[in-house]
C-alpha cells in the first residue's frame, strides 16, 4: 500500500509540475473541480445531468486551460521540451485529448442524425429534454471507456500498478485540484488589475 500511495503521489506531483504551470489555467482547473464534485453529487440520481456538467464545463475549462494557456516551448522550471513531456505523460497527452475531446464534439451530431444512436436507446428522442438525457448517457459512457481504455493500455505498455493509480488519480482529480489551485482565481483576478492600463 505504501508503494501505491507513493505512486500515487509521484503521478500528481509530474501532473502538477509539468501541466499546471499557468495561473489561468489552475483557476480554470479549479472551476473544473467544483463543476467535477456537483456532478458527483449528481450521478447516483442524475446520471445523463452529470455527464452533461462534467463534459460541457467541466471538461472543457479544463482542457481549454492546458490548449491555450499553458506554455508549449521549452520548461525551464524542469529542464525538459514541451515534446518530452508529450512522450513521458502516463494519461491522456494533448494528441490524446484531441482525440477523445473529437469524439465528445461529433457525439451530439451523431446523435441528432441518428436518434436510437445505432440501437443503443430502444427509442429516438422526441423532446428537447430526452435527447439531452440519452446524450448525457453517451458522455458518461465516453468518460468510463475513455478511463478503461487508457488503463487497459497502460497495463500493456507499463504495468497493472500504474494503470489503477491512474485510474485512482483521475478520479480523485477533482478534490485535489479543489485543495491545490483555490487561491488561482484570486492570484488571476489581482494579475487583471494590475494590468489593467490606469486612466489619465
Amino acid at each position: 500500500m505504501t508503494g501505491f500511495r507513493e505512486h500515487l503521489r509521484e503521478q500528481r506531483w509530474d501532473d502538477h509540475r509539468y501541466y499546471h504551470q499557468s495561473i489561468i489555467n489552475q483557476a480554470l482547473h479549479f472551476f473544473s473541480a467544483c463543476t467535477f464534485l456537483l456532478s458527483y453529487v449528481l450521478l447516483w440520481n442524475y446520471p445523463w445531468l452529470a455527464a452533461l456538467l462534467a463534459w460541457g464545463f467541466a471538461m472543457t475549462s479544463r482542457q481549454a486551460g492546458h490548449f491555450f494557456f499553458e506554455p508549449k516551448g521549452y520548461d525551464h522550471v524542469n529542464e525538459a521540451t514541451h515534446e518530452h513531456k508529450e512522450e513521458i505523460k502516463v494519461g491522456y497527452n494533448l494528441f490524446r485529448k484531441v482525440i477523445l475531446m473529437g469524439l465528445w464534439a461529433i457525439s451530439p451530431v451523431v446523435l441528432y442524425l441518428n436518434p436510437t444512436f445505432f440501437g443503443l436507446f430502444s427509442e429516438p428522442f422526441t423532446s428537447a429534454r430526452m435527447f439531452f438525457e440519452n446524450l448525457g448517457m453517451i458522455w458518461l459512457g465516453l468518460g468510463i471507456g475513455a478511463m478503461l481504455f487508457r488503463m487497459a493500455q497502460l497495463f500493456i505498455i507499463r504495468d497493472v500498478e500504474t494503470g489503477i493509480v491512474w485510474v485512482t488519480k483521475i478520479i480523485t482529480d477533482p478534490f485535489t485540484d479543489f485543495k491545490l489551485y483555490m487561491k488561482a482565481p484570486g492570484e488571476c483576478a489581482k494579475a487583471a488589475v494590475a494590468w489593467r492600463p490606469s486612466r489619465g
